[in-house]
């Protein structure tokens, strides 16, 4: 989107400028209060309660168009006079919703935050669906999504899977892919992500499980590691797509609005071995995975046995053809016939965004 629209001024809670991508460093960037506030970055998910009124004091300069892209309370950014909003949203305020357990549940989050939590849902439930009347068009990152769109909001959203950056990892030969032997985890430790059903499902298999990354959930996941499964932490950019291509397949055991993980593996020529829901049934195919049916290990290690067999005549070509369907052209095509159904035609020759 920012390299769409060049000229257009970045409206956000929280930025850090020195990890912002060259796309976003050019860019003008108007951080609300919170990012005065000390510790703020780092301990950005204790400020959810002020998150309504750290984005509703945001003050957007005059534009045709707002863009707004949303995962919590960006949607609910207030537009100037005359000006149009299109709301790009990958989850509708997903700490309040169906991942409110997830952050908040009995042993996720001490009591007093659970507390604290429980008595604030109702009023920020009831925020998220007022402040859905400020947005013009929505559009979602997969089906999952629109349809909780359509149950929270009472609102079409149109259908927009995100772009992947699948460059860096179509540019390796097929020929020779999986050989590393070992299985691989990657992304954020957070407690949706259920790195703890994985670790648990490996314990048992005695299998190889690589586990890279970090986040908030990670002293929990990893006080008791089995030693088959190796604990990474945070991998580089470089180090990612030889991860990807050595490993037999990912394993993508959390219930996600659409992610990008799997699509990264296809690209590769790498297959996934994924909970069959969210959007990972918009992404994995099969001919590009194995889905296991509930999140529990015994599903999940009933899912691993089988892809030994199923490994057999499994196509890398494949894999890499559907991942390609995600690319940045499509998306930004798909983005442009967005606005030009809220805009109408020829809106893009002139107007810059927001």
């Amino acid at each position: 989107m920012a390299r769409r629209f060049p000229d257009a001024t970045i409206y956000t809670l929280f930025h850090d400028a020195a990890a912002m991508p060259p796309e976003l460093s050019s860019h003008r960037v108007v951080a609300s209060f919170l990012d005065r506030l000390p510790g703020a970055r780092q301990r950005h998910r204790f400020m959810l309660p002020m998150m309504p009124a750290a984005i509703r004091s945001l003050e957007v300069e005059p534009v045709d168009l707002v863009i707004s892209s949303s995962h919590c309370v960006a949607k609910s950014i207030r537009v100037p006079a005359g000006a149009k909003h299109l709301s790009y949203v990958h989850a509708p305020l997903r700490y309040m919703w169906d991942r409110f357990d997830d952050y908040f549940g009995p042993e996720r989050a001490s009591p007093m935050v659970r507390a604290a939590a429980v008595a604030l849902r109702p009023s920020l439930q009831a925020w998220d669906v007022l402040t859905a009347a400020g947005v013009d068009r929505f559009v979602a990152n997969s089906r999952h999504v629109a349809a909780q769109i359509a149950e929270r909001y009472h609102r079409h959203a149109s259908v927009l899977p995100p772009a992947v950056e699948l460059e860096r990892f179509t540019a390796g030969s097929l020929e020779g892919t999986g050989q590393g032997g070992y299985f691989l985890l990657l992304g954020a430790l957070a407690p949706y992500k259920r790195v703890d059903l994985a670790i648990e499902a490996f314990r048992q298999l005695g299998a190889p499980l690589w586990l890279a990354g970090s986040g908030q959930a990670q002293d929990r996941v990893l006080r008791d590691v089995p030693p088959n499964v190796r604990v990474l932490g945070q991998v580089s950019d470089a180090e990612l797509p030889k991860m990807y291509r050595n490993s037999r397949a990912l394993i993508f055991p959390g219930l996600e609005d659409f992610g990008l993980t799997p699509l990264e593996m296809m690209a590769t020529g790498r297959p996934v071995i994924a909970f069959r829901g969210g959007g990972a049934l918009e992404t994995v195919t099969p001919a590009t995975g194995v889905f296991f049916d509930a999140q529990t290990a015994p599903s999940l290690i009933e899912a691993v046995t089988r892809f030994d067999e199923w490994e057999r005549g499994f196509s890398p070509a494949a894999a890499r053809t559907q991942a390609l369907r995600f690319n940045e052209r499509v998306f930004l095509e798909g983005l442009e016939h967005e606005i030009r159904e809220l805009m109408g035609p020829g809106s893009l020759a002139s107007a810059p965004g927001a």
